[in-house]
């Protein structure tokens, strides 16, 4: 029976993340598709044509669409139009701010030169003696880096709580207590994601493996809670 578990729970584990990808990707799709499909004139649409439906229709169509747009905006009369649009949104006091930080986002994450978020390193935290993982973001800007103390440069840094690594912590740290390491930062959140369970370049069944001891040790401790668990008096 405890080979019986153990297969299950290795089975359970390889397949729940191929089935969660799976849901994922066919919830952005007809998510995109719900978006799009408005937009789009009957005649045009798939399923006028055909007795179903054809999921993705709604996503070709934002792809071309969005390339298009990026073909327009790489010409001259599309970046005289870029930059009316922006001049615009500049002069609304709360859309500005808005406007222009998603921008700097966006452009920092999707430039295939940016630097942002691409190294991984390690800095003391949360305590002397206690390393963590960090994603290495870009230096501070002008106006941070005259208020903070000393001489030595610093660089942001963005540490993912585990085991959802979206939320984290975002700080300031010299450069020099920095450790710099190689590991891509898809090697990082996989680490982060299980907790140390998956360490990069580890053989897969290894982590297979690994995987079922922790939910049979899991499942141990939930079992033994329960046992001695008082039981309240009626």
């Amino acid at each position: 029976m405890a080979r019986i578990r153990n297969y299950f729970l290795t089975g359970l584990i390889v397949a729940g993340p191929v089935a969660i990808t799976l849901y994922l990707t066919w919830w952005f799709v007809t998510w995109v598709d719900g978006l799009v499909r408005p937009f789009v004139p009957m005649d045009y649409r798939p399923e006028t044509y055909l007795p179903f439906g054809i999921p993705g229709s709604g996503l070709v169509v934002a792809f071309v669409a969005l390339t298009l747009l990026g073909f327009l905006t790489a010409n001259l009369i599309g970046r005289k139009l870029v930059g009316l649009g922006e001049s615009l949104l500049g002069r609304m006091p709360v859309v500005r701010a808005i406007y222009r930080g998603l921008k700097q986002v966006f452009e920092t994450l999707f430039s295939g030169n940016g630097s942002s978020f691409r190294k991984v390193g390690m800095v003391e935290f949360p305590s002397p003696g206690m390393w963590s993982i960090v994603l290495i973001s870009q230096s501070p800007s002008v106006e941070v880096a005259e208020k903070l103390p000393g001489t030595e440069e610093h660089i942001s840094v963005f540490l993912p709580c585990a085991p959802n690594p979206t939320t984290g912590f975002f700080f300031y740290v010299p450069r020099s207590k920095v450790i710099e390491i190689d590991m891509s930062a898809e090697d990082a959140a996989t680490l982060i994601m299980s907790a140390g369970v998956v360490q990069p370049g580890s053989d897969p069944q290894r982590k297979i493996a690994a995987l079922a001891e922790t939910a049979n040790a899991a499942r141990v401790a939930n079992e033994t809670a329960l046992k001695v668990a008082p039981v309240k008096a009626d």
